[in-house]
């Protein structure tokens, strides 16, 4: 796999960069922290080379100087809100990123409830956490809150929050999801820490859009792709433009709401730190890109990619049509269509032969390898096992796994397991080699050559389960699937 991005120069000069906004602003700086700690998969996908837990690597860089604060909004713990990604309740997510961030030696001070207005989902969270030890914080919904300044910047506004206790110079401010309040959280820290003669200063650390890249680079569009359930739209700074002569990319809420902060530091400071959105935020990510076209390449193949979830996410309702629209909208802007994804058309056309579901990969050297479901093996199973005998050297037409091997766990499946697709999932086909490679030269060296599909892009004409989804994920693959139900 070609890599575009230099990941130990980004873990690098991000942590100087930060240390540098810390000592700006007398070593006390809230950092709110956008998108995910670890896991970011989307940023590894556009950026070939990031890796999904550099940023936890960076700020372990810090670690002696950091602490976090996790923010969940009381509104979302009400209405039992879902993580889509993880299948679990934004509450259940608040235990699991903080002993997450525990088990990783990093310090998390609190919990904070925002927009608290009573709720008794949220005192029951509450109790729920200080039962185990855990320091909880309430915040109040302030009515007319963002613009109503006056209100904001007071006792009556900021001031009747609950102050959180902070030790260290550089606090982590971060969410299970968007909306949570943690802007809102920091700029209250901001007003209670001046009340209190303590000088702090309030940062943004998001990695997308990136601020240094034009407007239209692919890895701008594939975040507009990515968030376009909520609709953000990348947009030319004006502020900075002013400014200082110069373009630099922001999305449109950052912008929209630039005037209120700034108004708010006006009211907690009497001046302001910054003089545009984009001088607010520290990511230095755009600067450790070193092959430019592998990251346009594989950003086109996100916005791809983005298109088939939302159109997979319609069909099982729980997307919407205008999602759908509006990448289709940016496919225009990025000068492509599906058909840029090859193993999409290669998929597609065995389907039309066999009659059958069908997959494809593009492997990294650019080969396109096929693959039909069959009694045994569903499309991705067959999919995965022609593509490592290609990769290992192995005739196509050898069976790697015998059928006297298959339908004893066929058996077990309908029979024990009371499952009702008797094929085998790639799981259970990397099973199978496992077990098979002790014994079978052949298995063996295609057991091996399973980390070279990472960064490999497979395409199915049905979509696909759980199970194959979470393997194509841990192997690397980015996949794509036809919003068809598997017959």
């Amino acid at each position: 796999m070609e890599y575009g991005f230099d990941n130990e120069k980004y873990l690098t000069i991000q942590s100087e960069h930060i240390s540098e906004r810390i000592e700006k602003f007398g070593n006390k700086l809230y950092l709110e922290l956008g998108g995910k700690l670890f896991d970011d998969y989307h940023a590894s996908r556009v950026l070939p080379g990031f890796q999904p837990d550099s940023k936890l690597k960076m700020f372990h860089n810090l670690k002696d100087k950091l602490e976090i604060v996790i923010v969940i909004s009381a509104k979302d713990i009400e209405k039992n809100k879902i993580r889509v990604d993880l299948g679990i309740t934004y509450d259940e997510d608040v235990l699991r990123l903080r002993e997450a961030f525990i088990e990783r030696g990093f310090m998390v001070s609190s919990v904070v409830v925002t927009h608290y207005d009573g709720q008794m989902s949220a005192d029951a969270f509450r109790q729920r956490l200080e039962r185990k030890g855990i320091k909880v914080y309430y915040h109040y919904l302030i009515e007319g809150y963002p613009h109503n300044v006056d209100l904001i910047a007071s006792d009556k506004g900021f001031g009747r929050n609950d102050y959180i206790e902070t030790s260290r110079p550089l606090v982590i401010v971060t969410a299970p999801g968007p909306g949570s309040g943690k802007m809102a959280v920091c700029l209250s820290q901001l007003y209670n820490e001046n009340k209190r003669g303590v000088e702090a200063g309030y940062a943004k650390f998001e990695t997308f859009p990136i601020w240094s890249l034009p407007l239209k680079h692919p890895v701008n569009i594939a975040y507009e792709a990515a968030t376009a359930d909520l609709n953000d739209i990348n947009m030319i700074d004006p502020f900075h433009l002013e400014t200082y002569g110069k373009t630099a990319v922001n999305y449109n809420r950052d912008i929209e709401i630039y005037p209120v902060l700034n108004a708010l530091f006006m009211g907690i400071y009497g001046q302001s730190p910054y003089h545009s959105p984009t001088d607010m935020g520290v990511n230095m990510a755009g600067f450790c890109i070193s092959n430019d076209e592998i990251c346009r390449e594989a950003s086109k193949n996100e916005i791809i990619r983005r298109y088939f979830t939302a159109l997979n996410e319609f069909a099982t309702g729980h997307g919407s049509e205008s999602e759908i629209n509006k990448i289709s909208l940016l496919f225009k802007q990025a000068g492509i269509d599906v058909s840029y994804r090859k193993c999409v058309g290669a998929a597609r056309s065995r389907a039309e032969i066999s009659g059958r579901p069908c997959s494809a990969i593009e492997l990294n050297d650019g080969t396109i390898i096929t693959a039909e479901s069959s009694d045994l093996l569903g499309p991705s199973s067959a999919l995965i096992l022609n593509a490592l005998k290609y990769l290992a050297g192995i005739p196509h037409e050898l069976k790697l796994i015998p059928q006297e091997f298959i339908e004893p766990i066929q058996h077990t499946k309908l029979s024990y397991l009371k499952a009702r697709n008797p094929r085998l999932h790639s799981d259970e086909v990397i099973v199978a080699l496992s077990v098979l490679s002790p014994h079978d030269e052949n298995c063996r060296k295609a057991l091996e050559k399973l980390p070279e599909l990472n960064g490999c892009q497979v395409h199915s004409t049905v979509m696909l389960g759980e199970v194959d989804h979470k393997i194509f994920k841990k192997l690397g693959v980015g996949l794509t699937c036809d919003p068809n139900r598997k017959g």
